[in-house]
């Protein structure tokens, strides 16, 4: 039994979960609504304030969906309660960030301004040298996150570019001098 799946995902005060047919699944609460069709082959069901993901057999593949998709309906319910939020640095003289709108323009040591817009449903906000992408779904979080700091990534030399706040650099040792 996998160990992920087996576990029941509580289901919060305040929070709306709908179960349609094809295992189409709709959470509401208090920060948005998230709607995602899982696969046929698992079994889910919403009852008494917990949803409960069962698996038909012991196939590799149905191993694998069944904490996938726990995992992927305990996001959701998380999301629309508490939200997720990354945050990311940028180190490097001349390399700032700036919001107009939804708009962020980074300056990075090209030629010109990187600029990038929001995607629907993230929101970013620049403190000084530090990026925070927030929103309800963590994949989208996740994946514009990824996307700025694909923009310059962080080299190991001396640092410079954009990494998450948690992310540790290894450091290279530079030229040996004479």
């Amino acid at each position: 039994m996998s160990r992920i799946g087996k576990l029941p995902v509580v289901i919060p005060a305040g929070v709306d979960v709908v179960l349609d047919e094809g295992n189409a699944m709709t959470v509401k609460g208090p920060k948005g609504t998230l709607s995602k069709t899982f696969s046929t082959e698992m079994t889910i069901k919403v009852e008494d304030g917990h949803i409960v993901v069962t698996r038909p057999g012991d196939l590799k593949r149905h191993k694998a969906l069944h904490g996938l998709t726990r995992t992927l309906i305990h996001n959701m319910v998380v999301g629309v309660t508490e939200g997720y939020k990354k945050v990311l640095e940028i180190n490097g003289v001349g390399y700032r960030a700036a919001k107009s709108g939804s708009k962020l323009t980074l300056t990075l040591g090209y030629s010109h301004p990187v600029e990038m817009t929001d995607p629907e449903g993230i929101s970013t906000t620049v403190d000084g040298n530090k990026i925070t992408v927030e929103g309800i779904d963590k994949e989208k979080v996740g994946q514009y996150a990824a996307e700025i700091r694909a923009k310059r990534a962080p080299e190991p030399y001396k640092g410079k570019g954009i990494k998450y706040s948690d992310e540790y650099i290894r450091r290279k040792v530079g030229k040996a001098g004479k």
